[in-house]
């Protein structure tokens, strides 16, 4: 009795040859992810120990160098001259005698040219000058003279305001500069930085000679890019 061949199976007792369709088992998915997955793991695990040891650098330079802020103290002004014009404007050629101090054990301040400084009475410019470019060691006390010149127009009224001020031994005159400076550890010099600052001082008289100078407050300061 003749029997039927199995399913799937000619009359000549071959199966059809099978055509692979190009279907993705989970399995060749789980392949190709698994190599994707370990790629970004060990692009994290290099980022992560490049910024560790930026950090330990970081915390070890701040524990060993132990930075503080440097301080400035104005001691004297110098006037060479002081000259009230009968157009209201004012001949000024004064030098100030600054006490810089760096407290730092192993980071010096190299200060560059670009820097200004004003002096104002009453928002009117007096004169002005420039910070001395140098570098100021760690670990060390500077006096600096600052030689500051100028002829301008006083605002109406400045001019014999100032006089009043002067008869009664008390003139408030305005500082402001801003000077770019970089930190220097040993060899390495980091990017520059601005210091802009501003304090108010207090003379007696603009007679040539000679002044002491007392700061009204401390000298104010912000650091800037």
């Amino acid at each position: 009795m003749h029997r039927p061949p199995p399913y799937g199976m000619s009359n000549t007792g071959r199966y059809p040859p099978y055509h692979y369709g190009g279907e993705y088992y989970p399995s060749e998915r789980r392949r190709g992810g698994n190599v994707c997955v370990r790629c970004i793991c060990c692009f994290c695990c290099f980022l992560f120990f490049i910024i560790l040891i930026f950090a330990v650098l970081i915390l070890y330079m701040f524990l060993y160098y132990d930075p503080k802020c440097p301080t400035y103290k104005f001691e004297y002004m110098d006037v060479k001259e002081f000259k009230y014009n009968p157009d209201s404007s004012i001949n000024a050629d004064v030098i100030l005698t600054l006490r810089a101090n760096n407290p730092n054990k192993g980071v010096g301040l190299l200060y560059e040219e670009a820097s200004f400084i004003n002096v104002t009475y009453s928002d009117s410019l007096i004169c002005s000058g420039k910070f001395p470019s140098f570098h100021h060691g760690h670990r060390n006390v500077t006096m600096l003279q600052i030689a500051l010149k100028g002829k301008n127009q006083l605002r109406s009224g400045l001019n014999e305001s100032l006089k009043d001020d002067e008869r009664h031994d008390k003139i408030r005159l305005k500082l402001m500069a801003m000077v770019p400076f970089r930190l220097v550890y040993g060899n390495i010099k980091i990017r520059s930085l601005n210091m802009n600052a501003n304090v108010t001082l207090i003379v007696r008289d603009l007679k040539p000679g000679k002044k002491s100078v007392t700061e009204e407050g401390k000298i104010a300061y912000r650091l800037s890019y």
